[in-house]
């Protein structure tokens, strides 16, 4: 789990081998592209609880998570 001002996430690395699909980084809207390595973050502190927060998880470029707020 990590502390950001925007509240709780949980965190899972993806390795590049790993990364099969692609996907828009809510940081940079850039595509994540297969075979790159990156992160999977979801709320752990979200108000509608743990399956919502599951459903909105989204993939991101890691330097665009260490930036993010």
């Amino acid at each position: 789990m990590e502390s950001k001002r925007s509240g709780q996430w949980n965190v899972q690395p993806v390795t590049a081998a790993g990364a099969v699909k692609s996907y828009v980084c809510p940081g940079c809207r850039g595509e994540v592209v297969p075979g790159v390595a990156h992160l999977v973050a979801w709320r752990a502190d979200g108000l509608l609880g743990e399956q919502a927060d599951l459903a909105d998880r989204r993939h991101w470029h890691e330097h665009c998570w260490r930036i993010a707020p």
